[in-house]
């Protein structure tokens, strides 16, 4: 009996520790091993870095800028870009670089704003419609279907136009033809999932509809829904700068960077700085936000894992 014992205690399961077990489970987290994959990939650090950066400049505009966006010179107007003005001046006089300083808060807020009201009612209705099917899922497809119909840009000049040219109104037109993007996407991935063997089990057991969906369904539908959102942020803020240019978004003096492009346009032979700046800063904010989302969907693809 002795030697059992002994064995038994030297024997090494018994000796695992349950700190070891949790470091094990740990060890193999699906998101903490795709943070590790986004970090390796470079072009999504980069993507990273831009990101932070404007966020950065959108924070500390005031500090950054020595003029307010809406001071006016008159006798500074189109002055090249100089230690006094870096970004130069523009018609009026203003100080370009605080223009796109305080600019970079609206299209943050625009894309922050347009992806959290189009992924909530976008993943509400995918959710309903690819979970209870039958003719709650073929009047809400349809829906979506009439809405991909048209350009979207189209679409949110025939909201903005409709509710009036303002940021407000654009921010919601923007929200609004990007909930069919989320919608179908979330829609067929809650198809895929709702034949799964452990969603039959809690069925079974008489889980509720409810919690099947918050524990289960949704939980492991998020890694499309991160990318789409990441991806949706720099189409929201191209979106929002396209309003703007036409006059159908941010209304003067708001530092907008789509209007700050259509309200130098005519200078683009004479003051080239007050097209380029703006300009560039929207390609740089759309580009960091696609950079990050081309990351995100490699690192949460099992299938581009090694």
């Amino acid at each position: 009996m002795d030697t059992t014992q002994t064995e038994q205690k030297h024997w090494p399961g018994n000796n695992r520790s349950p700190h070891l077990k949790e470091e094990q489970v740990e060890a193999v987290s699906p998101w903490k091993d795709a943070m590790r994959q986004l970090m390796k990939n470079k072009l999504a650090v980069a993507g990273i870095v831009i990101i932070v950066f404007f966020i950065a400049v959108a924070i500390f505009a005031p500090l950054l800028s020595g003029y307010s966006y809406d001071e006016t010179h008159l006798q500074n107007r189109l002055q090249a870009p100089s230690s006094e003005h870096w970004f130069g001046t523009d018609d009026l006089g203003r100080d370009t670089f605080s223009r796109i300083a305080y600019g970079a808060r609206i299209s943050l807020w625009v894309g922050f704003f347009a992806v959290t009201g189009a992924l909530f009612f976008g993943t509400l209705l995918g959710i309903i419609a690819g979970y209870y099917g039958r003719w709650i899922d073929m009047l809400i497809s349809r829906i979506f279907d009439i809405m991909l119909a048209f350009p979207s840009i189209l679409l949110a000049i025939a909201i903005v136009a409709i509710l009036g040219p303002s940021l407000q109104n654009a921010l919601i037109a923007i929200a609004i033809i990007n909930i069919p993007i989320f919608g179908r996407l979330v829609r067929s991935k809650v198809i895929s999932l709702r034949e799964e063997e452990y969603i039959m089990a809690a069925k079974a057991q008489g889980m509720k509809n409810g919690r099947i969906i918050l524990h289960h369904i949704l939980p492991n539908s998020l890694a499309p829904i991160i990318v789409q959102a990441t991806l949706g942020f720099g189409t929201a803020i191209l979106e929002a700068a396209a309003l703007g240019f036409l006059g159908l978004g941010a209304q003067a003096p708001m530092p907008e960077w789509g209007k700050m492009l259509s309200d130098s346009r005519q200078y683009i032979q004479t003051a080239p700085w007050t097209v380029l700046f703006p300009g560039f800063s929207i390609m740089l904010v759309v580009l960091g936000f696609n950079m990050i989302g081309d990351g995100l969907r490699d690192a949460l693809d099992p299938k581009m894992k090694n």
